[in-house]
């Protein structure tokens, strides 16, 4: 089964052939959590895609939140791209070093800021690299391109969306969460977070969704059987949390590519869920 909307990865061989292209831009989205001890940005001076732009979740974010890297405002978030020299008419690719994981946060951003022509490359840096493909050094010097920020609410769920949907069911909720930080058993990457999950939400972890061979996103029919298992409906409106909304957006990229629902995703996530005491958990299964 070929992809529903295929419009949203790109392949090694594509990029390759569209390097030069005028209206591609390469965005290096890579993030890593302080215990995996890497350092995307010297990673991304080190080597990166050619023309690749560095795109820092952590600052492009609301810096005067508590929790990580939330979504900035459309004012702050123009600002940033553009200096990217990333705007209207653009084709965007993302890639990251993990190799798909913190390229769908800023794929799911993008598309949340009215940018749909953005597209994530299946197996990232990894499979790029792998394959012996170009890497430089060389930093760009973008110029600045206008970029009309537009949000589109609905696909972002704050706390008390989240907990609404928990109690009407209008929605299923989606912990993309390893199984065992899920069921309470696993501690949690940030200190100070209760462990379990939200009432009534389905588990289906990121990294299940990903060939775990070749980092690249699994065939649809592949993607509709773990939505099956987890007991999720494709058909029906999702919204995904995960540590800190960013491997929720495996999950969102995943539905879309199979053609269902579009995703939202709990910007707080565990982070800002795990943290209070006015929210319900439950541990197990």
């Amino acid at each position: 089964m070929t992809y529903a909307r295929p419009d949203a990865l790109v392949s090694t061989d594509w990029l390759a052939s569209h390097l030069q292209s005028p209206d591609v831009r390469i965005v290096d989205a890579s993030w890593y959590l302080p215990q995996q001890k890497r350092d995307p940005r010297a990673e991304y001076d080190a080597a990166h895609i050619p023309g690749a732009v560095f795109f820092d979740i952590d600052e492009i974010s609301d810096t005067s939140s508590s929790l990580p890297h939330m979504m900035p405002s459309p004012e702050k978030f123009s600002a940033r791209v553009r200096k990217l020299g990333l705007g209207d008419g653009n084709r965007i690719i993302v890639y990251d070093g993990q190799p798909m994981v913190s390229a769908c946060r800023v794929w799911w951003m993008f598309r949340s800021f009215g940018h749909r022509d953005v597209a994530v490359l299946d197996g990232g840096l990894p499979k790029w690299q792998r394959e012996g493909r170009p890497v430089d050094d060389d930093l760009p010097a973008p110029r600045d391109r206008h970029f009309t920020a537009r949000l589109d609410s609905t696909l972002i769920r704050d706390f008390d969306q989240i907990g609404a949907s928990l109690k009407n069911g209008r929605e299923q909720v989606i912990d993309a969460r390893a199984a065992a930080r899920f069921r309470g058993e696993a501690p949690e990457p940030r200190a100070g977070l209760r462990l379990g999950h939200m009432p009534g939400a389905h588990n289906l972890p990121y990294n299940d969704l990903i060939d775990p061979a070749s980092g690249t996103m699994l065939p649809a029919d592949a993607i509709h059987a773990r939505f099956k298992q987890a007991g999720i409906d494709l058909g029906k409106p999702m919204a995904a949390s995960c540590g800190s909304g960013v491997s929720a957006c495996v999950v969102a990229l995943a539905a879309y590519l199979a053609g269902g629902k579009e995703v939202a995703i709990y910007d707080g996530s565990w982070a800002e869920w795990g943290s209070r005491s006015d929210a319900a958990i439950v541990t197990g299964p």
